[in-house]
């Protein structure tokens, strides 16, 4: 079958006329009428669709046995590839479900439903497993099932009878069917209860509309075993999800930041081994899982799970997408908690907060109105994590670089991807900065990436740097890094590029000023700029044109009118000698 190389027009009338008749046959008018009404297509429109689809080989089509003229068709499953997967097809797999729900139903039912998939295929593959270790040690049937299904043998809980493969026993019952299992499976698994509280299928039980993108939905992740897939390529396909509907979640405040901008800041930080990662602004977990990658890349698998991963989210579904996000990642080590950050941190130690060795955030830029010094002032701790100041309610970035500095031990690291403003602002931010630099030396890097790199603002941003430890030849000093050429064009965004991460990852590990992209200042030089730290003040990456006397360009324009006259009186000459030899 040819269905990826459908145009996405051509795959979405596909779909709908597999809603309406599955393996059935139809014949014309009934596709007509399927298509007039869904996309007010016309009857030359449906042949032309109809012609593709069986030219994709999705469409078998043979004549009826009274009238030879008139034709019957039958749809193919463009589910039906393989029971294997791999990164390909997994990915292949996702892009038809994006098709099918058509941003008629929330995006995160398939991040739910290939989560569901992944966990109760594998626990179908553990329970073999050691069903066939017991039997060679000599159990009994009935001894072998009960004690294969107990949770100790399992990565994720379940019971025989809430499995993915027990729900396609009946499927015009799927969407109640599929909501009591969820429900079951939270009370199996607290600890991952936040989940399934966040979906409501509702909608898909009143909705006769969605109860076929439900049922579709499900028969396409049915087609395939979950079992021996990497969890590197099952996570990649849930990042790919997150990625794939970000620019229509930015319009409604959603925030995914890109992945290379994650690896450049752990790149920067370097994570190691049996150390402490916190994001307070935790999202979809993204940082935590990158980091760890890193550390599982750079040291091994078994070094990798002594990394203790720490994030705290506000909004209760985008916690149990970054939940879902771990466990498919097969992340164990990661400590994830529900709650407002800047009011009720929720990690401490005794009566203090928690400190960790590295802190990387997203956290929201320019946050208004909700976080100002009365507000804060009724959370926990604040004494202890705002003691440079407050800013005004029109921006909490200060609020949350303070926490996260707070947040990292004496000796940690801090990378923070915010707002340009955050270094140039003046008022109170302009204060806090001052009180920073001056009583401490932890701005060590402040990075000014290339715009449209996000997709809820074209706008650059930067990444600052702070590090409570730094070697002695770089106290007193900030390295300022303008790499806002550094990006690979495209459309709508811009990327980072492998080798724009490792020139701006080796200029900060080198410490190294270059030419019209890095420069390393002194407090001095941060207090005659009136402590703004903007790398775009410091550091001027675009071409200097070449200075001309007016005069030498006057002449030069004259002589280009001279010639433009000289070349119009030969074509009228040659256009003359035509003329009269056609005469």
């Amino acid at each position: 079958m040819q269905s990826n190389n459908l145009p996405t027009w051509i795959k979405k009338r596909y779909l709908s006329l597999w809603e309406k008749f599955k393996e059935k046959s139809f014949d014309f008018e009934q596709a007509v009428s399927v298509l007039e009404d869904g996309y007010q297509d016309s009857r030359e429109q449906t042949k032309l669709i109809l012609s593709e689809l069986k030219r994709a080989k999705l469409l078998k089509v043979k004549s009826k046995a009274k009238d030879k003229r008139e034709k019957i068709y039958r749809l193919l499953n463009i589910f039906e590839v393989s029971s294997t997967l791999d990164r390909d097809k997994l990915t292949g797999i996702l892009k038809t479900a994006a098709d099918i729900i058509r941003t008629r139903v929330d995006y995160t039912f398939i991040l739910l439903l290939l989560f569901y998939k992944a966990v109760s295929d594998k626990w179908e593959k553990e329970f073999q497993e050691k069903k066939e270790e017991l039997v060679k040690e000599g159990w009994s049937e009935a001894e072998v099932v009960k004690e294969a299904s107990q949770p100790y043998y399992h990565t994720f809980y379940l019971k025989p009878e809430l499995l993915w493969r027990q729900l396609r026993k009946d499927p015009l019952k799927l969407p109640e069917n599929l909501s009591r299992n969820l429900k079951e499976i939270a009370e199996l698994n607290p600890e991952y209860k936040e989940i399934f509280d966040q979906f409501d299928f509702h909608n898909f039980i009143s909705d006769r509309e969605s109860q076929a993108i439900l049922n579709n939905l499900f028969e396409l992740f049915s087609r395939y075993s979950f079992e021996n897939i990497d969890s590197d390529i099952l996570g990649d396909a849930y990042e790919w999800i997150l990625k794939y509907f970000a620019p229509t979640k930015a319009k409604e405040g959603e925030v995914y930041t890109p992945r290379e901008v994650i690896r450049l800041m752990v790149e920067i930080l370097d994570p190691k081994p049996g150390k402490s990662v916190y994001d307070p602004a935790v999202g979809s977990a993204g940082m935590l899982i990158v980091a760890y990658k890193y550390v599982r890349d750079k040291y091994g698998k078994k070094k990798a799970n002594t990394l203790f991963l720490n994030g705290q989210e506000q909004n209760p579904k985008t916690l149990a997408l970054a939940k879902m996000n771990a466990i498919l990642h097969g992340i164990k080590n990661i400590n994830l908690a529900k709650g407002d950050t800047l009011l009720y941190p929720k990690f401490k130690v005794g009566d203090s907060i928690k400190r960790f060795d590295y802190v990387i955030a997203n956290p929201p830029w320019n946050q208004k109105k909700r976080y100002g010094e009365e507000e804060l002032k009724k959370g926990d701790y604040w004494r202890e994590r705002f003691p440079f100041g407050f800013p005004t309610k029109q921006s909490a970035d200060w609020v949350w670089i303070q926490h996260m500095l707070a947040s990292s031990k004496d000796d940690g690291k801090v990378a923070v991807v915010i707002d340009t403003g955050a270094v140039s602002r003046g008022g109170r931010e302009k204060a806090i900065r001052q009180k920073i630099l001056e009583e401490t030396d932890w701005f060590e890097c402040v990075i000014l990436l290339p715009e449209k790199l996000f997709y809820n603002t074209g706008a650059p941003g930067l990444i600052i740097i702070f590090n409570k430890n730094k070697p002695p030849e770089r106290k007193g000093k900030i390295l300022l890094i303008n790499a806002s050429k550094e990006f690979v064009p495209g459309k709508p965004q811009n990327t980072l590029g492998k080798e724009n991460i490792k020139k701006i990852v080796n200029t900060y590990r080198q410490f190294q000023e270059i030419d019209k992209f890095s420069k390393i200042v002194t407090l001095n030089q941060i207090r005659e700029a009136d402590y703004n730290l903007s790398p775009s003040r410091f550091v001027w990456v675009w071409e200097e044109e070449e200075y001309r006397d007016i005069g030498e360009i006057k002449k030069d324009l004259q002589d280009l009118d001279d010639k433009s006259k000289k070349l119009e009186e030969k074509i009228y000459k040659i256009l003359s000698q035509l003329n009269e030899e056609n005469q």
